[in-house]
């Protein structure tokens, strides 16, 4: 039940010194802004490309109307038909994005 050896007595804390920080450098200069005439130019606004013609529209329904008249699943038409319509937004046509996605 009780042991025969002497209880142990309590540590101390260490009382080690801190290193003292190093002494603050002076801040960088701060940059001196340019002339206003030198200054980049803004970039031109960008058009919107994600909108389809609608002689695009009317070829990519051809296309759908002819892969579901060949069988073609109605998950697998909805599929095909998301990345055609990716691939057309940026500019490739129907033969050009049916290619594509073959590969």
């Amino acid at each position: 039940m009780y042991s025969s050896k002497p209880a142990k007595a309590p540590r101390k804390k260490s009382t080690k010194k801190k290193a003292s920080p190093p002494p603050a450098s002076p801040p960088p200069p701060e940059p001196e802004d340019p002339p206003e005439d030198a200054k980049a130019p803004e970039p031109p606004i960008k058009k919107k490309s994600g909108a389809m013609s609608d002689k695009q529209k009317s070829d990519l329904k051809k296309h759908m109307d002819k892969l579901k008249e060949e069988g073609m699943s109605a998950s697998e038409v909805k599929s095909h038909r998301m990345k055609m319509m990716v691939r057309m937004r940026k500019g490739m046509s129907v033969k050009d994005a049916h290619k594509d996605i073959g590969k």
